[in-house]
């Protein structure tokens, strides 16, 4: 089963790292994952999306369906 939504990210720097935090807001799910700022706004969301996709199958066994 997909789950559909909207995923809000909010990008924090912190030094030389940033903290990207990821809700989804169908499911009230939020995560956080924290990256050097040289690996670029995209790959960061990337990475978000890929916990965020772990945390929602773990808890209800469903993902977040792929929107590109």
């Amino acid at each position: 089963m997909a789950l559909n939504g909207e995923v809000l990210f909010e990008f924090r720097q912190i030094g030389n790292s940033v903290k990207v935090t990821a809700f989804h807001c169908d499911s009230l799910t939020e995560i956080s994952v924290v990256g050097p700022v040289s690996a670029g706004e995209t790959r960061l969301k990337q990475l978000a999306l890929r916990k965020l996709d772990y945390v929602l199958a773990k808890n209800g066994g469903v993902k977040r369906s792929e929107e590109r």
